[in-house]
């Protein structure tokens, strides 16, 4: 297998590209998420709200698109931030989204002990405590603490043998969805999806709130992109499409779902994709198929923020923003192998908070997300206009009208979030949540020199830093 220039192996194909961020983006929303989704806004409005966020996100993308193709590096808004913002404006993006990821590897970790309870309804033994009104019991904990073990221990051996993973995974997920349309082309009714739109504005914005914390995963992407082997051209195309892929696949889960189970039924599911599919299959063992499907979708995101999270630290990491330790490669396996353990071990850690983690990292983790995205399309435009001569194997069309209309929706939907608004933050969980990890953040941000942006602004940085010469090397 090649190496290339930062030690990482260059290994992912287009399919392995497209599984990476389309699993990413799927998770397990579409199966927990689903009853509140439909409440809020009904089968139509849900669907539209996909739409609408899906756009932003797109846009986002095709910003994205241009600069992973320009800077194919391993940590992408790392690299972005330095060259056109500098040091600070590096930071805040990157550390933005890394707790996007790590939130939703560990949304992940309690979500999946969670699905297991559907399919093994006396699964919970073993009362340790109660938190936020649900308890948490041993065997759940262990069920999700366990995974994350695996999970942890597949991405530190290798990017090979997790991007096989991701793949048959997603084509397994993509198999269930078929059913799961199918079974509503046949089985659904019309009259079941009344009403069609649900609670006005808020009802909307209550569904496009979570967009930016599902639709995370796209830009996984530039993270491996020093382990990509094909051209930087089709990188930014793949993520594009794996955007529109995402959105598709949102959009159908509401309508199909919503064909099968009325406002009633819905007020009593707990896993509302997983009844639908039962009802409109007439069978239990499809609404347990379905589940299992709900788990491939848990470890493909799982596995692809894993992937990340790590690199993205990796990358903050050979400049010096966070401690070297991040930094270390493995010298068989040749990933980010403490990184890896980081993000890992804090999902680990999740299935101890118990059910209530769910809405809390779907939020917290949803406007750092924004955040990093934000400074990422102020990188776009900066770039465009300080450096239009720089190479870029794809050039997003009219691209000053695509990032001034990414950089408006994606501020409009960061205010959804703040207090005041009908999605703002809970008090004190999620905000407690957002401020210690930039309480954080601020401690780290304090020892970065000012250094003004530039193609050399990372190799300045270094040398203010003192980073060792070994892991520039590396970096290198």
């Amino acid at each position: 297998m090649a190496t290339n220039n930062t030690g990482l192996l260059r290994v992912l194909g287009r399919g392995d590209v497209l599984a990476l961020a389309f699993g990413a983006m799927i998770g397990f929303g579409w199966v927990v998420l689903t009853s509140d989704f439909l409440a809020d806004a009904g089968p139509g409005g849900a669907a539209l709200a996909f739409v609408l966020g899906g756009l932003v996100m797109a846009l986002v993308g095709l910003c994205y698109a241009e600069l992973v193709s320009a800077m194919p590096h391993a940590g992408g808004e790392h690299h972005y931030g330095l060259r056109a913002l500098g040091a600070r404006g590096a930071f805040t993006a990157s550390w933005a989204l890394v707790l996007g990821y790590v939130s939703v590897a560990a949304f992940e970790a309690v979500a999946l002990p969670q699905t297991a309870l559907a399919l093994f309804p006396d699964m919970a033994t073993g009362h340790l405590w109660t938190l936020g009104g649900y308890d948490v019991q041993a065997t759940w904990v262990a069920v999700g603490a366990g995974s994350a073990v695996l999970i942890t221990l597949l991405n530190y051996v290798g990017i090979r043998p997790a991007s096989v993973f991701q793949t048959v995974a997603v084509l397994f997920l993509l198999a269930v969805g078929a059913l799961l349309l199918l079974g509503s082309l046949t089985g659904g009714s019309t009259e079941t999806m009344q009403p069609l739109f649900r609670g006005g504005l808020d009802g909307l914005a209550a569904v496009l709130v979570a967009v930016p914390f599902l639709f995370v995963g796209f830009d996984v992407i530039p993270q491996s992109a020093s382990e990509v082997k094909i051209p930087q051209r089709q990188v930014g195309k793949l993520l594009v499409v794996s955007v529109g892929c995402a959105v598709a696949w949102y959009a159908l889960i509401m309508l199909t779902v919503g064909s099968g189970l009325g406002g009633a039924d819905l007020a009593g599911a707990d896993l509302a994709t997983a009844e639908a599919m039962e009802r409109l299959w007439g069978s239990a063992l499809m609404g347990d198929l379905l589940v299992v499907g709900g788990i491939a979708g848990i470890v493909t995101s799982w596995n692809a923020f894993l992937i990340g999270g790590s690199r993205l630290l990796y990358a903050m990491a050979s400049s010096g923003m966070v401690p070297a330790w991040f930094g270390r490669l493995h010298p068989r396996f040749r990933t980010p192998a403490n990184a890896v353990l980081f993000v890992g071990g804090l999902s680990a850690v999740a299935p101890f908070f118990g059910e209530s983690m769910l809405n809390w990292l779907v939020n917290a983790g949803g406007i750092n997300i924004v955040v990093g995205y934000l400074v990422v399309v102020v990188c776009f435009l900066v770039l465009r206009r300080r450096e239009p001569e720089m190479e870029r194997p794809f050039r997003t069309a009219a691209g000053k009208v695509t990032g001034a209309a990414a950089l408006v929706l994606t501020v409009g939907l960061g205010v959804l979030y703040l207090p005041g608004m009908s999605a703002a933050l809970e008090w004190p969980a999620e905000w407690l949540i957002v401020g210690a990890w930039w309480v954080a953040g601020a401690l780290l941000l304090w020892r970065l020199p000012r250094i003004v942006p530039g193609a050399d602004a990372e190799a300045r940085l270094r040398a203010r830093m003192g980073v060792p010469e070994e892991t520039v090397r590396a970096a290198e």
